[in-house]
């Protein structure tokens, strides 16, 4: 493993006056010529897809397969704006008494981008990708234990042709991201992590009158009705609470099952929980690493711990194996009430919440109680009833139907509530960091 320094605020004041530098000149520079340094970064990502799959392994115990997905994922979030850009970015002719009139999508400036650990590429490309191809630059403060991940993203930029100094690593704490932000080249912010470190960048972004996209925790409901294939829904549910050992913000935490058929989808679901391995993340077999550090697990245990003591019934796990390690079993919790932190926290980890409903009514009412919005699934062989369940009455930035939530470059994705707001992806999320400039000529 390799140490990092933390930068000096002299080099930080340095590295926001070189990417403005540098941004004065890309942001002149033709969507084409943007687009086609998006696609050479694909190729770039591609090339690199085992080492930096061990390298996330290395620094926050992802499993060696998952990441290898991961930076799949990255390259075709390049390749998606690389093709669609252009028309997203197109002026809008608008007809008014002027004799042209039209809305042009114009770039911002250097965007700050505070990102966590638990997809160390995903998360800053699928902001930074999008912001390139607009025409911005952007600095990176990334995770305190995600430092090599995020100066190989730096490496790949470069490598890919992008100028010198557009996007930058910043190496600093948390506490000096408010001195960065303050910064008058610094035009914007996005935010991807815990809902407390989203309000205070929120508060400051504000008093700076700097626009902000939040994307923070989730507790995502999964509604299992009676008439629910349920191999398919355990088959689904099971990967989505374990993916990242448990700690994606958009993973299945809560599974609501109607009364009437609770007892075989539980059997289901603790069949395919079991035949999941827990192991050394590098190892190819392995579905469940560690989790990114100990302290995390001890929060998880105590959640768990708690739970158990106010009335949840462990049916798998719950106990932390012997040794020096962060590893946390697949655990299952049932019997979960109000009141109790599996029903009202975002667990972090590979922990599922089991919380029984009477029915579909009750079903959506439970998913619905939360202080989250993220994503949200139905599972039903009604489709007609499941979209409409999904469309009009679960409260969240996502629903599917018979699936787990995912994210995916052709579609927005973001939360509301304590989940954040602003969007990432799709149309809408390469136009939030734009100057949306109305052009009126008489």
């Amino acid at each position: 493993m390799s140490n990092y320094k933390n930068h000096t605020p002299e080099e930080v004041q340095l590295k926001i006056e070189q990417s403005q530098e540098a941004w004065k000149k890309w942001r002149l520079t033709d969507i084409a010529i943007r687009s086609s340094l998006l696609l050479k970064l694909a190729a770039v990502l591609r090339s690199r897809q085992q080492p930096l799959a061990a390298l996330m392994a290395d620094e926050m115990g992802k499993p060696i397969k998952q990441g290898i997905a991961e930076v799949e994922k990255c390259a075709r979030c390049c390749e998606y704006y690389a093709e669609h850009a252009a028309a997203y970015l197109e002026d809008q002719i608008i007809r008014t008494e002027a004799s042209k009139s039209y809305i042009s999508f114009q770039p911002l400036g250097i965007i700050l981008a505070i990102m966590p650990w638990n997809f160390p590429l995903w998360q800053v490309i699928r902001f930074l990708a999008p912001a390139l191809a607009v025409g911005n630059a952007a600095l990176l403060k990334h995770a305190s234990n995600v430092p090599g991940s995020a100066m190989a993203i730096e490496e790949m930029i470069l490598e890919a042709g992008f100028p010198p100094l557009l996007f930058q690593t910043l190496l600093i704490s948390s506490k000096d991201v408010a001195l960065v932000l303050e910064h008058p080249h610094i035009k914007a912010a996005t935010l991807t992590g815990s809902t407390p470190a989203g309000k205070q960048v929120a508060a400051k972004a504000g008093a700076l009158l700097k626009k902000v996209v939040l994307e923070l925790g989730g507790s995502d409901p999964y509604i299992i009705l009676k008439d629910a294939d349920l191999e398919l829904a355990a088959e689904a549910c099971v990967s989505s609470r374990l993916i990242n050992s448990g700690q994606s913000c958009i993973a299945a935490k809560r599974f609501i099952v109607e009364a009437e058929i609770e007892e075989a989808f539980t059997q289901h679901f603790l069949e395919k929980m079991k035949a999941k391995t827990m192991g050394d993340p590098h190892d190819p077999g392995t579905d469940i690493g560690p989790l990114a550090r100990a302290d995390l697990r001890d929060e998880l245990h105590e959640q768990v711990r708690t739970s158990i003591e106010k009335g949840a019934i462990c049916l798998l796990g719950g106990i932390i194996p012997p040794g020096n390690h962060a590893f946390f079993p697949p655990t299952l919790l049932t019997n979960v009430q109000p009141g109790m932190p599996a029903y009202e926290e975002e667990l972090f980890g590979p922990v599922a919440a089991f919380i029984t409903a009477k029915d579909e009514a009750d079903a959506i009412r439970i998913a619905n109680d939360t202080s989250f919005g993220l994503g949200s699934a139905v599972f039903t062989s009604d489709l007609a009833k499941g979209e409409d369940i999904a469309r009009n009455q679960l409260e969240a930035g996502a629903s599917f139907v018979n699936s787990l939530v995912q994210s995916d470059p052709r579609l927005p994705f973001g939360g509301i509530n304590q989940s954040g707001f602003g969007r990432e992806l799709g149309l809408f999320g390469i136009r939030e960091f734009v100057n949306i400039k109305t052009i009126s000529i008489r």
